[in-house]
């Protein structure tokens, strides 16, 4: 189980699908009326933690969910998510374009890694990134807390990785399912808010 911050070397702030097409009022989710006010507020809530990340020396990651093109440039779209988000189209999470960035208000973001399902360990550079990087602990934000965050948190400590998740910089659809979102991580993960993490790092 993962401790107090003590080696920024050592760790990294893993910001999770915090993309325009996600929470921007211009962006896609907005565009189909199912943007959340709950992840549109977490931006600004993080940004202290992110800036003090950077100017003590620690490592600022973010996952981008990503709709491949396919044949035509079609985006490729799990059947699931089609379901639950119909309005997706062309272009929207498209690698490269505005909607697929992480959101302005945290930017630069150091590493970022494409992902096309809940876990950014699911067929990605992730992994690989951090073990190069020296990483050994995660501390994750973002959303959706019972989605990406919930199974890049799992696939992490399989791996050995001692993960931070900032209960209130993670959101989920409902505050009930970001509740019994995070009291399922307390297995695997230290639960910890954001100016608790932000007075370890200022220390120093």
């Amino acid at each position: 189980m993962a401790g107090p911050v003590t080696d920024i070397a050592a760790t990294a702030l893993l910001i999770v699908d915090l993309q325009n097409d996600f929470i921007h009022p211009c962006g896609a989710y907005a565009k189909g009326g199912a943007a959340s006010p709950q992840a549109q507020a977490l931006p600004e809530k993080l940004r202290p933690l992110v800036e003090r990340f950077r100017t003590k020396g620690g490592l600022v990651a973010a996952t981008q969910f990503t709709l491949v093109p396919g044949r035509g440039g079609e985006p490729l779209i799990s059947p699931h998510l089609q379901q639950m988000r119909p309005f997706l189209k062309r272009g929207d999470f498209l690698p490269g374009g505005w909607g697929h960035e992480v959101v302005e208000e945290l930017q630069p973001i150091d590493v970022g890694v494409e992902k096309i399902t809940y876990s950014a360990f699911y067929q990605t550079r992730l992994e690989w990134l951090l073990r190069k990087l020296g990483i050994q602990h995660l501390v994750v934000a973002g959303i959706v807390t019972n989605g990406g965050v919930a199974s890049t948190v799992r696939d992490a400590h399989v791996r050995d990785l001692d993960v931070t998740v900032l209960e209130d910089g993670c959101a989920a659809p409902t505050p009930a399912m970001h509740g019994e979102a995070i009291a399922a991580l307390k297995p695997v993960a230290r639960i910890a808010t954001i100016a608790t993490v932000l007075a370890e790092v200022e220390a120093l």
